[in-house]
């Protein structure tokens, strides 16, 4: 008997464009025109979004999702992208600098909407998701195997990475998702190497001592931990987490120790120490003069990535709610906290549902893991335009149009196709609906 994902699967002129939207997340999160320099010079990222456009569009048509199916998320990032535009137009600061910089930003709306139309099977979203977490876990092991005496593994990778607390944001993002490849593995060979992985991410991590990874590890390693380990009835991996991690620390987390212990700014006795705390109160400065920037430009901002000019210090404030305000407005701002929420309530509608399966079950409890480390972890790091939160938000969006789809294909034959998702009642609840509705047949 063929499942519900081999026959959409085989429907769907979708394989080019798919592979495309595949080698535009693995450039993206493994970095490979670092190593192979040929890539850069040809703008691997961009050459394989284009591509997967193109034959999105050679497909129109044939999809099985069109833009009508876009949810109310993809809709603000396009106003939110479509306001920072305005905003470089009209900054203050540098206006060229703004454009440039929210024109790359803008490459996030291309993965989004190509993700959520080509990734229509649970197999391809697991696809999707391993390119994340294995390209972090790999580029964690390269930054410990090449950064092992550089302080803070700074500079070690290029990209994002190569700001120590980008790279703890990206780790601790993608640790959700290792930890379902982990309990979803059937092969002992399979689960090893993933639970190398999230060793090696976690030795990463700290070695890269940055406070708010270190924070926002602790809150989604504890929600994951709560729905895999409370909720899922392993006792056994709460009890590993914590003694694996309690040793990794003692290991290789003593520069994070010390940076924890400098912020009272006492026995600074190390460099290590010092700016440790000098961090700690320029950190404070640059909060200040982001409110400053918002009480003064409160609707369209000083432009995409020019708060660093703003500030007058060349960085930028700790805070992506800050970040995100000063640079783009409170219009901004409020798309924004309005897209995430909707993350947020495609996991609450998912959450309701109890006839899902075990493995999408998995996935689910790792996107919230991912999610809530994200909006705790964006209160301590400057990441408003990283692209994996706003992915991690893609991956919600494409669960409940599974779910829809599983269901519309569920009532239409349900004695032929074994579905990942059983048993609905005729009414269900959409994310951010206060009524019962009642999908098409």
């Amino acid at each position: 008997m063929k499942t519900a994902d081999a026959l959409r699967e085989k429907k769907e002129p979708l394989k080019i464009a798919f592979f495309w939207l595949t080698a535009f997340y693995f450039i993206y999160c493994a970095r490979p025109q670092d190593y192979i320099f040929v890539l850069d010079y040809l703008s691997a990222a961009k050459a394989a979004s284009v591509l997967a456009v193109l034959s999105l569009l050679l497909s129109a048509g044939k999809t099985p999702r069109g833009l009508k199916d876009l949810p109310k998320e993809a809709f603000y990032l396009l106003f939110l992208i479509v306001l920072l535009f305005a905003s470089a137009l009209l900054s203050p600061v540098w206006r060229g600098g703004a454009f440039f910089n929210t024109l790359d930003f803008a490459k996030v709306y291309v993965a989004w909407i190509l993700t959520f139309l080509l990734v229509t099977t649970l197999d391809r979203l697991r696809r999707i998701i391993f390119v994340q977490a294995a390209s972090v876990a790999v580029i964690s092991l390269l930054a410990i195997v090449k950064g092992h005496s550089v302080p803070r593994l700074l500079g070690v990778i290029g990209g994002f990475y190569s700001n120590p607390n980008d790279m703890a944001f990206a780790i601790v993002l993608s640790l959700p998702f290792c930890l379902a490849f982990l309990l979803s593995a059937k092969s002992i060979l399979r689960k090893a190497a993933w639970c190398f992985a999230i060793a090696t991410m976690t030795v990463a991590l700290f070695m890269t001592a940055s406070r708010a990874g270190f924070i926002q590890l602790a809150i989604a390693g504890g929600v994951s931990l709560w729905y895999f380990g409370v909720k899922g009835k392993r006792l056994f991996l709460i009890v590993a987490v914590f003694f694996i991690g309690a040793l990794l620390l003692a290991v290789t987390g003593k520069p994070l120790v010390k940076r924890f212990a400098a912020i009272s700014g006492e026995d600074l006795n190390s460099s290590l120490e010092g700016n440790a705390y000098g961090s700690y109160v320029e950190r404070r400065l640059l909060m200040a003069k982001a409110v400053d920037a918002i009480v003064h430009y409160p609707v369209f901002g000083v432009g995409a990535g020019n708060f660093i000019v703003y500030s007058g210090m060349w960085k930028n404030v700790h805070a992506s709610y800050l970040q995100i305000a000063a640079e783009g407005g409170l219009p901004v701002f409020f798309l924004y906290l309005m897209f995430f929420a909707r993350g947020f309530a495609n996991l609450r509608y998912l959450g309701r549902l109890k006839t899902l399966d075990k493995e999408l079950d998995i996935f689910l409890a790792a996107s919230r893991g991912s999610l809530v480390g994200f909006v705790v972890g964006a209160c301590f790091a400057p990441e408003a335009y990283q692209f994996f939160p706003y992915l991690a938000v893609c991956y919600t969006s494409v669960l409940v149009a599974m779910v829809t789809e599983g269901k519309r294909a569920e009532e239409a034959a349900p004695a032929r196709v074994a579905l990942p998702v059983r048993g609905f009642a005729n009414t269900y609840m959409y994310p951010g609906r206060s009524r019962a509705f009642k999908p098409a047949g």
